[in-house]
């Protein structure tokens, strides 16, 4: 007995050290390839972005109020919750392969035997049974272990992933806001410069009825009011679109932000551009980078786990049951049995099944690396995208809000020659058409400047940087226990 449980022992002791090997390529994280600076220089000397809530810093408390409410509320960040939810309970479930398993069982049964033709006797009795089952699979070439470590990284991936939703919809929450902000603001304007040309019009006509100007100047100038109202419809769909799209990231019916956004008020105001950091470290803060990395780990250990199945398992099985024909014979050493064992499965012949699933994870590892490498092009030219938009749409909403000033000037004295009549009607059309097509396109232009500040900020990886909790189930089953239906 004691030799049995010597040799037991070091069977044992030489599994566990065989436990510690693996196969398949051991993943090593590498810094991604990154120039070492900007195409598109900066004034400033590079240093660490400032971005943790970069959209208090336009200065508009609506802004921050309904960019909170969409992080608590977004169905899309709901969604990311639950893929690290069950990334987790992935990461469990694979970590439970590493270790033994043990079932229990209890039977009873009473039963007859049929009366033999020497005795004419039947017999009746009772047998009971309880034991317990137990199983360990020896990691032998370590496949659990992979399967562990892919669960890992596939439990960062999705943490990122999270991360990488809350900045998309920050984001996205920021430009809707900015649309609709300015949709209104040049439905207003529309109406304003309608209203101005209405007034010229009437005024127009009644010079005409006195004989002081002519029916075509008088038409003329209607054709001009229409001209600029047919516009306020297509501004109000493109301003309802906003809306509509904004409430959905809010997790509300499209019409919610109808009421909440009423009334043209102004345009967040600009802060200081964020600086932009070297490339490497704005790579290292790109959720949708690391989330490819992590990917590309995962899929690496997924390797080793296709490797390890064209390899030998072993598994320690045992046994312990005892019988009885009454419930107080159960335990007693009489009535105890038990079975321990190894046990080695060897591939053989699987039709080349095995090889091909180890090929097909390498396929799937390149496609994750190669993934990752153009995530990483991907975040550059975002950045670099976003830094020559907003350098060139500033330079253009100056030049812009030069030529309003001009206009406006134009209008101004093309009118003043009208009433002297040193200059005809049409002049006075066409300096005011002039003036309203400046006045939009400088609050486009406006527009489209806090656009890209915020696509920038985007780029350069800022987002919702609180703690989200993730541990929260969307649907609350209640109890789930045995009950009747």
């Amino acid at each position: 007995m004691i030799r049995f449980r010597l040799i037991r022992c070091v069977s044992l002791a030489a599994f566990a050290a065989l436990a510690g090997c693996a196969v398949g390529p051991d993943y090593t994280a590498a810094p991604p390839a990154a120039p070492a600076a900007w195409s598109t220089p900066e004034t400033a000397k590079p240093k660490a972005p400032q971005l943790a809530e970069w959209w208090t810093r336009l200065g508009d408390s609506t802004l921050d109020a309904l960019i909170a409410e969409a992080v608590e509320n977004n169905l899309d960040v709901a969604t990311a919750k639950a893929a690290v939810r069950a990334a987790r309970a992935s990461y469990r479930q694979a970590g439970g392969s590493l270790w033994p398993s043990l079932d229990g069982s209890a039977a009873g049964t009473r039963s007859r035997v049929a009366p033999a033709q020497s005795s004419g006797v039947s017999r009746t009795g009772n047998l009971f049974q309880a034991g317990f089952d137990a199983a360990w699979e020896i990691d032998l070439f370590g496949g659990n272990a992979r399967s562990v470590e892919a669960a890992g990284y596939g439990v960062e991936a999705a943490e990122a992933e999270l991360r990488g939703t809350l900045l998309t919809l920050v984001g996205d929450v920021a430009t809707n806001y900015v649309d609709a902000r300015g949709y209104r603001l040049r439905v207003d304007l529309a109406r304003r410069i309608a209203q101005s040309q209405r007034e010229t019009a009437d005024l127009t006509r009644a010079r005409a009825s006195a004989g002081t100007a002519s029916a075509v100047d008088a038409a003329n100038a209607d054709a001009q009011v229409a001209a600029t109202e047919a516009e306020i419809p297509v501004l109000e769909a493109a301003r309802a679109a906003s809306e509509h799209r904004l409430a959905i990231l809010l997790g509300l019916a499209p019409g919610a932000m109808a009421q909440r956004l009423a009334g043209a008020q102004p345009l967040p105001a600009l802060a200081e551009d964020p600086p932009r950091a070297a490339p490497a470290a704005v790579l290292a803060g790109r959720p949708d980078v690391r989330a490819a990395e992590r990917a590309l780990a995962q899929s690496t250990a997924q390797v080793g786990v296709a490797e390890a199945n064209r390899y030998p398992s072993i598994s320690l099985t045992g046994s312990i049951a005892t019988y009885g024909t009454e419930l107080g014979d159960l335990g007693r050493n009489s009535s105890l049995g038990w079975s321990f064992g190894p046990s080695i499965t060897v591939p053989i012949f699987h039709g080349n099944a095995l090889e091909a699933a180890a090929d097909l994870a390498r396929a799937q590892r390149d496609e994750s690396f190669l993934a990752y490498r153009s995530a990483v092009l991907t975040a550059l030219e975002d950045v670099e995208n976003a830094s020559v938009a907003l350098n060139q749409e500033r330079l253009r909403r100056e030049r812009l809000a030069t030529q309003v000033t001009h206009a406006r000037e134009a209008a101004r004295l093309s009118r003043l020659l009208y009433d002297n009549g040193a200059s005809a009607f049409l002049d006075v059309l066409v300096a005011e058409r002039t003036l309203y097509s400046a006045e939009q396109s400088l609050l486009t232009s406006q527009v489209a400047e806090v656009t890209d500040y915020v696509a920038l900020a985007k780029a350069l990886g800022g987002g919702w940087e609180k703690p989200v909790d993730a541990g929260q189930p969307v649907v609350a089953d209640g109890y789930t226990g045995p009950h009747f239906r």
